[in-house]
């Protein structure tokens, strides 16, 4: 429950927050320069998921992030045994769920509003997101760390 508190819910409030700015103070489809040819902050919209794929698919998109809502928060209030690297990806991705959710009732899409250019093939420039989106991203990480670590302690127990 501790990283419900003080990880899931501040980093959503962040979420939320910053989209509230980016609502308040950057117009639709609009773009502030932070650093030429590399980062700015935009106003985009995306009804569909990763990259834009899936467009038009809001209800889909609400119904599958109320299951994984329920799914993950089951995960991280059943404790089995302390496992800070399952917790903290689990705490990521509750949050990245409800800032991403949150969007998709009160308007209809979600809100991106970090453009990186990269200057490489496929990222010029990266599609843009949103701090739910990052959190999203770190859990998988921290899962992936997760499963290979767990599989080399299995491996090191059975030798």
């Amino acid at each position: 429950m501790k990283y419900i508190l003080f990880l899931s819910l501040p980093l959503y409030v962040l979420d939320q927050i910053t989209k509230w700015l980016v609502l308040r103070h950057i117009p639709l489809e609009g773009m502030r320069v932070i650093i030429p040819d590399f980062f700015a902050l935009v106003h985009v919209t995306n009804d569909g998921a990763a990259f834009g794929s899936f467009k038009n698919n809001n209800l889909f998109f609400i119904i599958l992030s109320c299951v994984a809502f329920v799914f993950v928060f089951a995960l991280l209030i059943r404790r089995r045994s302390p496992d800070v690297l399952r917790d903290l990806s689990l705490a990521l991705l509750l949050a990245g769920i409800m800032g991403n959710l949150t969007d998709r009732f009160l308007h209809g899409h979600v809100i991106d509003f970090v453009l990186v250019d990269l200057h490489v093939p496929f990222a010029h420039p990266w599609p843009a997101f949103n701090v739910a989106d990052s959190c999203i991203f770190i859990a998988v990480f921290c899962f992936i760390t997760h499963s290979f670590k767990q599989s080399r302690e299995k491996a090191a127990e059975s030798s």
